[in-house]
């Protein structure tokens, strides 16, 4: 691929949907570095609070210190189902849309090796599988609207480069792509090229250079209004592998480190459609029957950081811990894919125009650090409290592209400037009658934007049983995540454009089955 293509798709990203906060490069950096506490079904009941506890497969992940504190090895398998629900609402319309997901959140082999002596006792070496990150999403929405259409979209986008090649010495300007959607607008008639005013010439393109205006446009002082109708289907999730060992000093001091390897997939689907146009000054006007636009993007990759941790154990009814991950460096490759539809009301009829072949680029993602402090207090035989804080800077992610003539610093000055240092807050407690254990937790994840214009705090109430015995345990736990996002199909350069409010809830049943030996 050439270096003006891929800078044209470059700019193109950007003004693709936002799921949540995933509209572009500068979102896609927050919603990819905002993952979540993963782990068994027992981490997840107690609310994600996991850094001062040990003996569970999840340390690998969360801070492998606690690996030190297994004293057999031991297999899980930790199979879930989430029920997604998504509340739309647009131009005074609300519509519910709920999806079903079957996943494996969890998988681990733990290997013990004790010595008998005094001091370093022994340690265990830990392979695990943890689901992170969940993007699965629905919706629908539709609604009456009388300040803008995607066609003035077109027409700003298109604003710059010319659907043909100009004779030399113009031969250097940016041509549209006919593989993305403004230039499909194009050659389906909703944007048309009109010369440029010589008396208001470009400062920086010839006389006779291109710009663009559309059939569907109203007049001066004249109303518009129009159908809009989407259908909006996001798949994907992120996984960690961990390599981790733990290692016991003495049951005091308990270190361990990891290696980790992530990986992501993000597809997004979308079909828009606007229809019923209407013009106050002429109801008789009626040119278009109803545009429609399909779009795919396909976000893959992988990543790997490393986790460093400590517990220690001052009392036998306290546990302190603290990790440290590093930030996570991701290869990426976006693929790109969309559709054009207008049915028009005179011999043009229907026209369809497509991508020959996929818009791809490639470029790295390196996600934030992260520290994480936690302690667990022990109440004898009868369970524990236990709480995390975990300190995150969203701002400090970063784009960064080989290709020469790419350049990734609007992006992240954008990263820098939406958003901001947070603080996460787990809390859990666990019950213990016999062979039993009771458990419940709560965990927010604070809002990441700078300017605190919307709340995108996520939060997340759990509970949870479990059964122990000789050689084997299972753990079920219910958690519920609620949050609110928001979507817009299209933005234009001043910010503006059609608003959708997403009321998102997840409801999550999950199993841990383990054996020890």
């Amino acid at each position: 691929m050439s270096v003006k293509v891929l800078s044209y798709l470059t700019a193109m990203v950007l003004c693709l949907p936002s799921l949540a906060v995933a509209q572009g490069f500068i979102e896609n950096a927050l919603l990819f570095s905002r993952t979540r506490p993963g782990g068994s079904a027992r981490i997840q009941a107690l609310g994600g609070a996991q850094v001062a506890l040990g003996g569970d497969f999840s340390s690998a992940l969360s801070n492998p210190a606690g690996l030190g504190m297994y004293n057999r090895s031991e297999f899980t398998f930790s199979p879930a189902m989430n029920f997604f629900n998504t509340s739309a609402e647009h131009l005074g319309n609300s519509a519910n849309d709920s999806k079903n997901v079957f996943n494996v959140p969890g998988l681990s082999y733990v290997h013990n090796s004790q010595r008998n002596s005094s001091g370093f006792i022994g340690g265990s070496f830990g392979i695990t599988m943890s689901r992170v990150n969940d993007f699965n999403r629905t919706f629908t929405y539709g609604g009456t609207d009388d300040l803008s259409s995607i066609v003035d979209w077109f027409i700003e986008d298109a604003y710059g480069f010319t659907p043909e090649q100009l004779p030399d010495p113009y031969a250097s300007i940016p041509l549209l792509n006919y593989d993305y959607s403004t230039g499909q607008s194009y050659l389906t008639y909703l944007i048309n090229t009109l010369a440029d005013d010589p008396g208001n010439p470009s400062p920086v393109m010839p006389d006779d250079y291109i710009t663009y205006y559309s059939e569907l446009e109203p007049l001066p002082g004249e109303t518009r209004t129009l159908d809009r109708i989407e259908q909006v289907s996001v798949k994907g999730s992120q996984y960690q592998w961990s390599l981790a060992y733990g290692g016991n000093y003495n049951d005091k001091l308990f270190f361990g480190a990891n290696i980790s390897i992530t990986s992501l997939r993000y597809n997004f689907k979308r079909k828009y459609r606007e229809q019923d146009f209407d013009f106050s000054d002429d109801p008789s006007y009626n040119p278009l029957d109803y545009l429609e636009l399909e779009e795919k993007i396909t976000i893959d990759g992988s990543g790997v950081n490393l986790t460093l941790g400590l517990i220690y154990r001052p009392i036998d009814a306290l546990q302190l811990g603290m990790s440290l991950v590093t930030p996570t460096y991701y290869q990426l490759t976006d693929s790109y894919t969309s559709v054009v539809r207008t049915l028009w009301n005179d011999s043009r009829a229907f026209i369809e125009e497509k991508s020959e072949l996929p818009l791809v680029s490639e470029y790295s993602l390196t996600t934030p650090m992260k520290l994480s402090l936690g302690t667990a207090v022990f109440l004898g035989g009868y369970g524990f409290i236990a709480g995390d804080v975990e300190f995150v800077n969203y701002g400090k992610a970063k784009y960064r592209s080989d290709i020469s003539g790419i350049s990734f610093s609007p992006d992240n000055e954008g990263i820098r400037e939406f958003f901001t240092n947070t603080v996460n807050y787990r809390i859990g407690a666990e019950l213990r009658y016999e062979k039993l254990r009771f458990r419940a937790g709560y965990n927010i994840q604070s809002n990441p934007l700078r300017n605190n214009d919307a709340d995108l705090n996520l939060k997340t109430i759990s509970a949870g049983i479990g059964l122990r015995l000789n050689k084997f345990f299972t753990d079920l736990t219910w958690l519920t995540t609620t949050g609110e996002s928001f979507y817009s199909p299209y933005l234009f350069q001043d910010g503006t454009g059609p608003l959708v409010n997403l009321n998102n809830k997840v409801n999550s049943l999950m199993l841990t089955v383990g054996f020890t030996f």
